[in-house]
């Protein structure tokens, strides 16, 4: 069920404190010069940031990567949502559903007929593994992938956050 008092919009630099503050509420490191480029990305209109709050507090984001580096949807000028998060205490009420869909609204009004999305492999993503099932995305057909790159079969890779299932969904 979605918050009544969600909001979803794209990232202004008007509130970039409040971005840098949310940021800091998760519980995983935050590379703030990713996050810079990210800014600098958006301005340039190579990416969107897309934020959702919750009474006027920043509860979560993403990235719509209008030029991802994955092969296959740079190939086929597929827009790519990356680094969906929400703020663990407002996790379960829709917000990463928004978000997702805010996205899709977007890519659908730049005339794209396909939108993607990368999923973690580890149970530590089992709830977005989920809901992007259940939102309609399937896997892409060329297996798992590391660092955005497909792993072959023997190869050996970490299991963290660069290992990931490519997927995606007509619009």
């Amino acid at each position: 069920m979605q918050d009544p008092l969600l909001i979803i919009k794209e990232f202004s630099t008007d509130n970039i404190d409040d971005f840098w503050n949310m940021l800091d509420e998760f519980s995983f490191f935050i590379d703030r010069d990713y996050y810079e480029r990210c800014i600098e990305r958006h301005k340039n209109g190579e990416l969107s940031i897309v934020m959702a709050s919750v009474e006027s507090i920043n509860v979560g984001y993403c990235l719509l990567n209008w030029q991802p580096k994955y092969a296959y949807f740079k190939k086929c000028e597929i827009p790519e949502i990356q680094d969906l998060n929400v703020l663990p205490k407002y996790r379960r009420r829709g917000i990463g559903r928004a978000l997702i869909e805010y996205c899709q609204d977007m890519a659908r009004a730049k005339n794209h007929e396909e939108i993607g999305i990368g999923v973690g492999m580890d149970s530590s993503f089992g709830a977005a593994q989920r809901l992007y099932v259940r939102m309609g995305y399937i896997p892409d057909g060329a297996g798992i992938c590391y660092d955005r790159k497909q792993v072959a079969i023997g190869e050996f890779r970490p299991i963290d956050e660069d290992l990931s299932l490519m997927m995606s969904k007509l619009l």
